[in-house]
């Protein structure tokens, strides 16, 4: 069995995470979604929120062949790609700017544990300039995101803001 994490805040999920999770669904058996926990952001959504919606999300791809799992971690990556028994930590590339950053934390984990590797996944041409920060922007400054997000996720974005007067600083990628 070949099992993957793919780490991130989600916050919120955006179309582009969503691809680069279906395509991993062929490459992996598992794949666990680990939802960051980083007390330094404020983000829109709580952990338990994002995990909430990331599986409602993820449920359609679900299937005999992969199996998709949510959770939160904190601390180091690679101490939790070694608790799931990942083999690999599966990162995507939107631009160079995330390639440098990415290789460098790559290099970091594999020298941490050398038994994990990353793969980079590139984000399709469609997502490429899609960020969770500029999706959270667009949306607080009152244009739609529907082209970015998952329709369950813009619903739970005006639900959010409608009920909480929300300010989006600091806010995660």
């Amino acid at each position: 069995m070949c099992r993957a994490v793919y780490p991130g805040s989600f916050d919120p999920i955006t179309n582009g995470h969503l691809d680069i999770i279906q395509r991993g669904c062929k490459l992996f058996d598992k794949i666990t979604i680990g939802v960051l926990v980083n007390q330094q952001k404020s983000p829109l959504f709580t952990v338990e929120e994002r995990i909430e919606i990331i599986r409602q999300v993820v449920e359609p791809l679900q299937s005999p062949k992969t199996l998709i799992e949510v959770e939160s971690f904190s601390g180091l990556l690679v101490d939790f790609a070694q608790q799931k028994r990942a083999d690999c930590i599966v990162r995507g590339l939107r631009a160079v700017s995330d390639y440098e950053y990415e290789l460098q934390m790559a290099q970091m984990n594999r020298h941490m544990e050398s038994d994990i590797e990353t793969v980079f996944l590139m984000s399709d041409e469609a997502y490429s300039f899609v960020s969770s920060r500029l999706v959270k922007e667009i949306f607080i400054l009152g244009r739609p995101v529907s082209q970015f997000v998952p329709a369950l996720v813009e619903e739970r974005m005006r639900e959010k803001v409608s009920g909480v007067g929300c300010r989006v600083s600091g806010s995660e990628t």
